[in-house]
């Protein structure tokens, strides 16, 4: 079963949250940067990506690419 993307962006605090299906059970997992995967406390499954201060990261934000489906590999 596929699952929905879903994409929020918040531009006061400029906040990305990219996730598939539900996060209510998901922890923040700190990569460093102000990058973060959100996994399942349950099953460790990586559901989605959240990027703090989104405009230092990207050199340019007319150009954000996202290849979809996204799948975050483990380091």
């Amino acid at each position: 079963m596929k699952k929905a993307m879903n994409v929020y962006y918040d531009r006061e605090g400029d906040y990305l949250e990219i996730t598939s299906g539900d996060i209510s059970q998901c922890f923040f997992d700190n990569k460093g940067d102000g990058i973060f995967e959100i996994v399942d406390k349950n099953t460790h499954e990586i559901k989605g990506v959240a990027i703090f201060s989104l405009k230092m990261q990207a050199d340019n934000l007319n150009n954000i690419n996202i290849h979809l489906p996204f799948r975050l590999a483990k380091a």
